[in-house]
C-alpha cells in the first residue's frame, strides 16, 4: 500500500488544524499523573509527523518515535529538532516492533491501529506493545470507531479545496474494511501537480478488541470518548483505550 509518501509533506497543513494535540497531550499527562507514571521513557508508535511526539516528549527524559514511513519520520525529525527534545526515530512496522527496551508510556494515536487489517497482525502488534511496556507503565491508543468507519466514512466521497491544495477522497466499504482512494493536486507556480494515495482502515468492534487485549494480559483502565468523557455512546467516533499490564 502506497501511503504517507508525498502526503507527508502536506500532512500537517490538512490535519493539524482539526486535531488539538496540545489538549490531547494534557489529557494524557493527567492520566499519567492519575496512575503515577514515571516521566522517564516515552514511545510514540506510528508517530507520523511527530505532533504528539513533540507535545509529550517535552515531559519525558527519553523519547522514541516509530513509523513505517520514512517520509513521515523525516518531517517529524525536523520538527522535534527545533524543539530541542532528545528523541530517537526508528523506521519500523509497529506489528514487528523490536526496540530492546521498555517504556513508561506508549501511545499510538490518530487511528493508526485501524490500519492493521488482519487478526494475526493485530495480535502481534498488541503483544509487541505488551513486551515493550514497563510493568507499571500504560499504553494509550485510539481507534476510529466501528460506527464512524461503517456509517460515516464508508462508501462516501469527500473533497477539499483551499486554492493551494485540492483533494478528492473516495471511500469504499467492504467486509469491515474501508478502502480510501485519495487524489491530490498541489499548486506549484501556475500549475497543479497530481499524486495519488491509497489507505485502508479496518472497523473494529470494542468487544473484539477487549477480548484480544484481555487474552494478551492487558487491563483496560478506562475508555474515553474522543479524549474527553468516559461516556462511550453508540455514535462515538473516536474511542481511546488506556491500558496497563495485569
Amino acid at each position: 500500500m502506497e501511503c504517507y509518501k508525498e502526503f507527508a509533506h502536506i500532512y500537517d497543513k490538512l490535519i493539524y488544524a482539526d486535531v488539538d494535540y496540545k489538549r490531547w497531550a494534557k489529557i494524557l499527562l493527567d492520566i499519567c499523573n492519575e496512575y503515577n507514571i514515571k516521566r522517564e521513557d516515552y514511545l510514540d508508535l506510528a508517530c507520523g509527523t511527530g505532533n504528539m511526539t513533540k507535545e509529550l516528549g517535552k515531559e519525558f527524559k527519553h523519547t522514541w518515535a516509530v513509523d513505517i514511513s520514512q517520509e513521515m519520520l523525516t518531517e517529524a525529525e525536523d520538527k522535534i529538532r527545533h524543539e530541542k527534545i532528545k528523541a530517537k526515530f526508528v523506521c519500523q512496522n509497529i506489528v514487528d516492533l523490536k526496540l530492546n527496551r521498555k517504556f513508561d508510556l506508549i501511545t499510538c494515536v490518530l487511528d493508526s491501529t485501524n490500519y492493521i487489517l488482519s487478526d494475526e497482525d493485530l495480535i502481534k502488534y498488541f503483544r509487541c506493545v505488551y513486551e515493550h511496556l514497563n510493568e507499571d507503565g500504560i499504553f494509550v491508543f485510539d481507534i476510529n470507531s466501528y460506527y464512524k468507519l461503517t456509517k460515516i466514512l464508508g462508501n462516501n466521497i469527500y473533497n477539499y479545496d483551499d486554492g493551494d491544495v485540492v483533494y478528492i477522497w473516495e471511500n469504499v466499504l467492504e467486509d469491515n474494511i474501508v478502502d480510501m482512494y485519495l487524489t491530490f493536486f498541489i499548486k506549484e507556480g501556475e500549475f497543479y501537480r497530481r499524486f495519488d494515495e491509497e489507505h485502508r482502515e479496518r472497523a473494529y468492534k470494542m468487544s473484539f478488541l477487549d477480548k484480544i487485549l484481555n487474552d494478551i494480559g492487558f487491563i483496560i483502565l478506562k475508555k474515553l470518548n474522543n479524549y474527553e468523557s468516559e461516556n462511550i455512546k453508540e455514535d462515538t467516533e473516536r474511542i481511546v483505550y488506556v491500558l496497563s499490564k495485569k
